[in-house]
Formats: structure tokens, sequence, C-alpha cells
């Protein structure tokens, strides 16, 4: 991408200056500008040049590079992370296949990834999309609390699919295994500790707090 003209490249007659807040100063010679800017100590950014005067800014445009950037890797990495995933189903699908599948709907999504979800047409079942369609919103309707449909059935040839969006997104996801993971390793090696307690350690345990026994004591014979 075209970096912006700044300061002293900006050689036009006039600009219209909007302010650091986003205040609409209004059209004034650019030797005014720039003598703004640089009382103010910052950047005068053009930012649309095609308008009639070009439009110009204040701005700390080192700050403003940054904070572009990073947010450019982190769309980046979002969309990376993103993975569409896709499950396909036949229309005369049996209850447990249909419920493995849909086992694995639910772990992509709960991972933070797209399904496509596709029903794949044989023979004579092409004449009857309805039930695709129907096939497909009631697996829909059934995995709602953990995706939302991002793409409707649509036919394509033989097929017909339904694009399933998750509710988390993938980092959220990936932190939220993270801490079962530590939560299963706590809990595993704290009964790993309780099993090489020693015995006697473990009776006393048990034993503490017990009512002591009664013992009996005999009194002196009379005289």
């Amino acid at each position: 991408m075209n970096e912006p003209r700044i300061n002293e490249r900006i050689r036009v007659p006039e600009v219209r200056l909007v302010g650091p807040k986003g205040e609409q100063v209004g059209i004034v010679r650019i030797e005014d500008a720039l003598r703004l800017a640089q009382d103010a100590e910052l950047d005068l950014v053009e930012v649309a040049p095609n308008s009639r005067p070009p439009v110009v800014k204040l701005m700390d445009y080192g700050k403003f590079k940054y904070e572009a950037a990073v947010k450019a890797r982190e769309a980046r990495r979002n969309q990376a992370n993103t993975e569409i995933k896709e499950m396909r189903f036949r229309l005369k699908i049996d209850e447990h296949d249909y419920e493995t599948k849909k086992g694995h709907v639910i772990r992509f999504l709960k991972g933070g990834d797209k399904v496509k979800v596709t029903i794949m047409f044989r023979g004579r079942e092409q004449s009857r999309p309805e039930m695709g369609r129907r096939l497909l919103l009631k697996l829909a309707a059934e995995l709602e609390e953990y995706g939302v449909v991002e793409n409707m059935p649509s036919q394509e040839g033989r097929n017909m699919s339904l694009v399933l969006g998750p509710l988390k997104k993938k980092a959220e996801a990936k932190e939220e295994q993270r801490q079962a993971r530590e939560a299963r390793k706590a809990a595993e090696a704290e009964a790993r500790e309780h099993r090489k307690a020693p015995r006697g350690a473990a009776e006393e345990a048990e034993t503490e707090g017990a009512e002591p026994e009664a013992v009996e004591v005999e009194e002196p014979a009379a005289e």
C-alpha cells in the first residue's frame, strides 16, 4: 500500500484541515496548516488526496503507523488461525453416523473453526433438495449453542452446503482449552500425591479425632 504524503511532501496551495480529535478546521493555506502542525508537534498527513482540496489531518504519524501495523498483524494472525473444516453427510444417514459426525462438528466449533457441512445427493435424491435443506437446518438448530449460521443452505451441483461459524474466537477457544488442560493436570498430580502418601500417615489421619479408648483403673483394696 502506498504511504500518504506528509508535511512538506504535500504540495498544494490549500487543504481542508482536520484536527487531531477529528474536529473540522476548514480550508486553510498549506503554509498555515504546516505551521499549526509544527506548533502542536504533530504531522500533517494527507488522508483524502483526491478531494478538492485534499483533506489533511493533524496526527502523530509514527504512532499511527505503529498502531496500524499491530492491527494488520492481528488480523493476519486471526485469519491464519481460523480454518474452515468440512463435514460430509449422506441424505439418508443413519442415526449413529449422524450423532458421530455432529460430535465432530461440535469439536471443530468449540476449537474456534468454521465448519462447512455438506449434504451429498445420489441418484434420484437430487430431485428432493428440500430434504437436504431440512437436514442441514435441523443440524444447525441442534448446534446453536456452539455455532451460528453464516451461510444458509445453498446447492452446488450434486451437493448442498451450509457454513457454521464458531461463537468463540480461535484465541478464546485455545485459552479455554489450555486452562482445562492445566486444571486436569493439577487434579492428576493431586491424585498421584494422594496415592504416594505413607500408609501410617493415612491411618493417623483416619484415626485423628477419634474418641480415646476407655481404660479401666483398679481401685485400691480397702484395709
